[in-house]
């Protein structure tokens, strides 16, 4: 089974991160993720363990912490629904510069962003330091429905392809003069969609009809067997299992 080209968020590195086995690296970033979810929200200094936790295993993989935080602004809306938290929310108020602020609210925002933004940086690191390719493997390997993973497959090796014959869509609009410039250029814009969508259906006909002249029965092959050693599995646990004991003491205090 192959993924096509390495993503913008790989980065190449030899570090001993990127050298887990993926499904390793998988099964700790989800055990992090319920843990960090799991934490509560009154317990600020555990959400500061676990970003000196994620520093640090960004800091073994040699994650510029530039590259991170450039990949952290896909949680911009996140942020602004959170901002917008103390506003609206109901309950006790407090004054804070002048503005009457929801104490329920507040205490929301933190939520949000304390765990979205610590959910999103695992998840930049586990993709700074897995190939795609490798994430699928890995999925298999954990047993994930054979079904998904060749949905995932498809949708990573032809993204790239549907953007490219978008873009081709757009030079010949500009090529013969057309700009949009406002609500009566949608209907142009819709077409668009509609084409795109019709060209992306029958490539995708074309694509099953020529694996079913191959031999495709229902399941991909697997080309490369992923496995995982005690001493990996036991690496890749450090970070989820340091996590859980942040998070119990801080349910006992």
């Amino acid at each position: 089974m192959a993924a096509g080209h390495a993503h913008k968020l790989y980065r190449h590195g030899h570090s001993a991160v990127h050298a887990l086995p993926p499904h390793c690296k998988l099964v700790a970033v989800l055990g992090f993720v319920v843990v960090v979810v799991a934490t509560p929200r009154e317990a600020v200094w555990a959400f500061t363990l676990y970003a000196v936790l994620l520093a640090g295993v960004a800091a073994v993989a040699r994650v510029p912490a530039g590259f991170l935080l450039r990949r952290l602004l896909i949680e911009v809306p996140f942020v602004l629904f959170a901002v917008l938290m103390p506003f609206v929310a109901q309950g006790e108020r407090v004054e804070v510069l002048g503005m009457s602020l929801s104490v329920s609210g507040l205490w929301g925002a933190w939520n949000v962003l304390a765990k979205g933004t610590l959910g999103v940086a695992a998840s930049v690191l586990l993709a700074a330091t897995t190939e795609l390719r490798e994430l699928l493997l890995g999925l298999q390997r954990l047993k994930l429905p054979p079904l998904l993973v060749q949905i995932a497959s498809f949708m990573i090796r032809y993204g790239d392809v549907i953007t490219d014959e978008l873009r081709r869509m757009s030079v010949a609009r500009r090529s013969r003069g057309f700009e949009a410039r406002g609500p009566r250029h949608w209907g142009v814009l819709a077409k668009t969609a509609g084409a795109l969508f019709i060209r992306s259906y029958e490539r995708g006909e074309r694509v099953h009809l020529a694996m079913l002249s191959r031999g495709y029965a229902g399941t991909m092959p697997v080309i490369d067997e992923v496995t995982a050693s005690r001493t990996q599995w036991a690496h890749a646990a450090a970070l989820p299992v340091t996590a859980l004991a942040v998070c119990l003491m801080g349910w006992m205090l």
